[in-house]
Formats: C-alpha cells, structure tokens, sequence
C-alpha cells in the first residue's frame, strides 16, 4: 500500500470540491452534497509526515469516498 501525506489528502479534499472552514486545533473540511448532506474531514497540520494507516481509511469514510477515487484524485 502506498503512503499518503496530510498534504495528499489536501490536495485531494480541494480537488473533490471540498472546502476549508475552520483551521484551529485541526483542519475542518466540508462539503455539501446536492441531497444537503454535509461530509466533514478532520486532519492534522503535520504537513508532509504520513498519515497513518487507520487514520487514512477514517478519513476517506469521512469524504465518502474510497481508496482508487483518491488516488485517481491525486493522478497516481
């Protein structure tokens, strides 16, 4: 499995249409599909270093979206 870095998953997040609503603690990203059902995001500021692998999937469950759709997201 490949790693991913908390700027991937940025990356990602920004090109799925979600947007940065609040940086304090942790980064909130949100989105809100047409049926009004907002998704949420909640990640670090720790840049460059790996996301973990738990930490990773809870994310993707998060944006809704799975592995391959993030990595066709990032172009790998």
């Amino acid at each position: 499995m490949a790693t991913y870095s908390y700027d991937d998953m940025r990356r990602a997040l920004r090109e799925l249409g979600f947007a940065l609503v609040r940086s304090s603690k942790h980064e909130t990203w949100e989105r809100i599909l047409e049926d009004s059902t907002i998704l949420q995001v909640r990640l670090s500021h720790k840049g460059k270093r790996d996301i973990p692998r738990g930490t990773f999937h809870e994310m993707l469950r998060q944006a809704g979206i799975d592995e391959e759709t993030f990595k066709r997201t990032l172009g790998r």
